[in-house]
């Protein structure tokens, strides 16, 4: 038996802020392609500066 009820809506709610994540991650992605600048990007994106750097090196 599962000791938490499963529920949809947050589910749902989880699916759709790791949906918002990944979008802002790939635009990091393409803006450090085009030379933007860390900063910028966390401006931007609301990433932080270790998520980018990490986005930069791979």
């Amino acid at each position: 038996m599962l000791l938490t009820e499963w529920n949809l809506e947050d589910a749902q709610r989880v699916w759709y802020e790791e949906g918002k994540e990944d979008e802002r991650e790939e635009i990091a992605r393409k803006a450090l392609l085009e030379g933007v600048s860390i900063e910028s990007i966390n401006k931007i994106t609301g990433l932080d500066t270790e998520t980018i750097t990490e986005l930069q090196a791979k």
